[in-house]
């Protein structure tokens, strides 16, 4: 396979992060001619503020699901970069508003509490409060400790909210920042930047799955056990050759037909698409993956996406090593459909061989291609680890020159990438995705 000049996920970094510090120098070229304050605090506060606001607007490119940027960092990573820069925004409007403050405090030579209390008055400081109270909220069940008690659901509709405080923060922006209304210029400036990005998050997240429902008209076709707790579910629809979807891809998945509205499931495609079906397989872990295999035959699919940079866009060796934990086997099986020629590896981590997912297509697979594949079976507590870093290089002794795909439980994900650094393996090569929401 022939080498890229520039691999397609430092391709997409570098452009999203060269949009980020264009901005950021003009909005810190415009603070320097327009941006002093009536004393240093509220000059220091203004800064802060409109440093929030750059947050605001890349916080909504990262979750806008932009397919350009989706295909080739992947949303588990835009939505780690989503977290922290969410974090970083907390701390910054924090700031911002003790600076304000503080700074009138001074201004008016009056306590902080008066002066806090004078502001909550102003309808402009009022809807920044607003703002900044949601973003608290939003950060406190963001946190790992209380995120883990709430279902995803409950979780998402406060995070809706966020959308909210964007909405406060852009009214506090116009009538309280003088920096942005100081030219004509900077006035322009200021609107397409929010039209932007507010505009890729709606484009992105509301017009382009309504359109693509309406346009393909997904409905359930087949609903196969493939095991006691794993059901495979076929979704065909109209014109799927028009489907931008790939081997490796996740969609987010949802039969409001058979379920609420409310609970969506991201489940990898388990075969590559043919223009014809789409194929998800799920193991039952809860009500929604449950529920699948009682899914009548005609029930309507509403379908996001396709997502993901768990592809072969991303290949940069001849010779590829696959590696899957369970039910993590599904994209890898959809993988392998794609492949026509090349040194393959598979190595199958689970429980049992009655465990093994997929594993009659996977070998017939593995075998149709000439490539080799290793079932891993006990468990990790009993003495089995077959992830460490020689036990990886005894079953690929050539394993750096591979790329690597992983996909399977966090844990084994996260005990895989850390022999990869071990063994040097380049990580350009190795290539891995998280399918989940939040």
């Amino acid at each position: 396979m022939r080498q890229r000049t520039i691999p397609p996920v430092v391709a997409a970094r570098w452009a999203l992060w060269t949009f980020v510090i264009v901005n950021l120098v003009i909005v810190e070229a415009l603070f320097l001619t327009e941006g002093t304050g009536k004393n240093g605090v509220l000059t220091v506060a203004k800064f802060f503020g409109l440093h929030a606001a750059v947050l605001m607007l890349f916080q909504l490119l990262l979750v806008a699901r932009l397919p350009w940027l989706d295909r080739r960092i992947g949303m588990d990573r835009l939505t780690l970069w989503h977290r922290w820069v969410g974090f970083t925004l907390l701390w910054t409007l924090l700031t911002h508003a003790v600076l304000v403050v503080l700074g009138y405090a001074r201004l008016d030579d009056a306590a902080m509490t008066k002066t806090f209390m004078a502001l909550a008055g102003v309808p402009a400081s009022l809807l920044g409060m607003g703002a900044a109270a949601i973003v608290v909220v939003v950060a406190a069940v963001s946190a790992r400790q209380v995120r883990r008690r709430l279902r995803y659901e409950t979780w998402h509709g406060v995070h809706l909210l966020l959308y909210v405080a964007l909405g406060l923060a852009f009214v506090h922006q116009l009538r309280e920042t003088t920096t942005f209304s100081s030219s004509t210029l900077a006035m322009t400036y200021w609107w397409a930047l929010w039209l932007f990005a507010f505009g890729a998050l709606v484009a992105g997240r509301i017009v382009m799955p309504l359109w693509r429902n309406a346009y393909h008209r997904f409905e359930v076709v087949a609903v196969v056990p493939e095991a006691d707790d794993v059901v495979s579910v076929h979704v065909t629809g109209r014109h799927l050759d028009r489907l931008p979807a790939r081997a490796g891809q996740f969609c987010i998945w949802r039969f409001p037909g058979h379920n609420h509205w409310w609970p969506a499931n991201p489940f990898s495609l388990s075969a590559a698409p043919d223009g014809r079906t789409l194929r998800l397989t799920a193991k039952a872990v809860g009500s929604a993956s449950t529920g699948l295999r009682h899914l009548p035959v005609g029930t309507r699919a509403f379908v996001e996406g396709p997502y993901g940079a768990f592809t072969s866009l991303h290949r940069t060796r001849p010779g590829a090593l696959l590696i899957a934990g369970g039910v993590g086997i599904t994209p890898v099986r959809a993988l392998l459909e794609e492949e026509s020629a090349g040194d393959i590896v598979v190595l199958y981590r689970v429980r049992s061989e009655d465990e093994a997912v997929l594993i009659d297509e996977v070998r017939t697979l593995v075998a149709g291609l000439g490539g080799r594949l290793h079932l891993l079976t006990g468990r990790s507590g009993e003495g089995s680890r077959p992830f460490e870093p020689q036990s990886l290089r005894a079953l690929v002794p050539d394993i750096t020159e591979r790329d690597v795909y992983v996909c399977g439980p966090p844990a084994m994900t996260s005990a895989v990438l850390g022999a990869l650094r071990g063994l040097k393996v380049p990580r350009i090569q190795v290539h891995a995705e998280r399918f989940g929401l939040a």
